[in-house]
């Protein structure tokens, strides 16, 4: 049996057992059976109110509990210690997913037929997050993001500027821009997480897919893949404000909002914060044309919200059944409308037109995960890309990268590589 290492980096335990044993999830009273489900995200709490309100008045059986704290990633770390386990987690596909997967807390849901009805390509995008290759599925994706460049849609129609397809026809666009008086982009980075969404854009087109894993078994280097990324990202930031790092993700957002530039590098979920602000703004949204071959560039597009049950679930039908529920398709399109979000269920699906200009990659399945989804996050490579940024010093900026890497990541790679020299390439 291999060894079990991941999940300690995000736990920073040393007691958690392998075995995942029983949670705290019952048959409840009078023959009801008890399903729990502990979500991440804060900000949808409005909606899993109402999914539980609805999905208790129409089941006897079965009475859901839906929680949505604020701190819901650090809660469940201390449950799992506790071995105290909800029947279902609400996660990103994200390198917590990856920890989970690796430490046998998440239960194998192949048998799961809702799966036939999920976009292939999301599958695919959480079976890559696993450390190393592991049998069966252990997520449901639900819904997902995008991220690229919002623009202004009415803007650009009046100066019959075109999308841009390619890196050159990019560059070129921002000069066209500059030449109207108008700045190209705005970006945040004073928030360092709002670095990362040029940054993965970019890497998505430029980088392999996989070239964490490879970096792990020892087959490439950060220095030798990032390069081109990290010159086009400078590139990027010079059609910005002359201090981008004096401007939060507020700022930017409101600063989008008023017409103050073409275009924001950003997901799709920054698109109701600028609503919020201009609820006129037509806005819409295209891939970061990162390469000048077409045929390289896709959308960078990950799992935002999956469903797991866990493997102490007692009440894996019952967890089912609640599943079925939340991907009714009126339910889910309910999610989408409230959150800008993506749908990982095929199906006729409305989705905010903010997204039009994505349309074609989605429903091509031309989508390729987050590069920092495999990041770990004591490594803070938001940080080391912001340094990196204001610094402009390439080759400094890879070196660390690598380094650090190296030092965050030891268990990960000492996995990856005794489980390789054991089966042969963990593919």
């Amino acid at each position: 049996m291999r060894r079990k290492k991941g999940i300690y980096a995000v736990l920073a335990v040393s007691a958690l057992a392998a075995v995942v044993l029983p949670g705290c999830s019952s048959g409840g009273k009078d023959g009801v059976t008890e399903i729990e489900i502990l979500q991440y995200k804060p900000e949808a709490a409005a909606y899993f109110d109402q999914v539980e309100e609805q999905f208790n008045a129409t089941h006897d059986d079965i009475h859901l509990t839906i929680s949505s704290p604020d701190d819901a990633s650090t809660i469940m770390r201390t449950r799992f210690v506790r071995e105290d386990y909800p029947d279902i987690i609400g996660i990103g596909g994200d390198i917590n997913y990856s920890y989970y997967v690796d430490a046998d807390i998440l239960a194998d849901v192949s048998d799961y037929p809702g799966l036939a009805d999920i976009n292939e390509a999301y599958l695919d995008i959480l079976e890559a997050l696993e450390i190393v290759p592991t049998e069966g599925t252990y997520g449901v994706p639900y819904v997902a993001n995008a991220a690229g460049i919002l623009y202004n849609r009415d803007m650009f129609e009046e100066n019959g500027w075109e999308i841009p397809e390619t890196w050159d026809e990019l560059i070129s666009l921002c000069g066209e821009i500059q030449e109207k008086g108008i700045l190209p982009f705005y970006f945040g980075f004073r928030d360092t997480w709002t670095c990362l969404a040029p940054w993965n854009a970019l890497a998505v087109c430029l980088a392999p897919a996989d070239t964490c894993k490879q970096v792990n078994a020892g087959a490439t280097t950060f220095t030798e893949q990032y390069r081109e990324t990290a010159e086009k990202c400078l590139e990027l930031v010079s059609y910005g404000p002359d201090d981008p790092f004096a401007y939060g993700y507020n700022d930017a957002c409101t600063a989008f909002a008023n017409g103050e530039a073409a275009m924001y590098p950003i997901g799709s979920y920054a698109v109701p914060q600028v609503l919020q602000v201009n609820p006129e703004m037509n806005i819409d949204s295209f891939p970061l044309p990162a390469s000048n071959d077409v045929s390289k560039n896709t959308l960078n597009s990950g799992v935002d919200l999956m469903f797991c049950v866990t493997a102490a679930c007692e009440h894996k039908e019952a967890a089912y059944e609640v599943l079925d529920f939340l991907l009714e398709d009126e339910n889910l399109q309910a999610y989408i409308d409230a959150q800008n979000a993506v749908p990982c269920k095929t199906g006729d699906f409305k989705l905010a037109p903010q997204l039009d200009g994505m349309l074609s990659f989605i429903e091509a399945g031309n989508m390729t995960d987050y590069q920092d989804h495999y990041y770990p996050s004591e490594m803070a490579a938001d940080a080391l890309i912001q340094t990196f940024l204001i610094n402009k010093d390439v080759d400094q900026f890879l070196t660390t990268f690598d380094t650090s890497w190296q030092r965050y990541n030891r268990d990960i790679i000492r996995e990856v590589q005794e489980y390789e020299e054991a089966n042969g390439t963990a593919e």
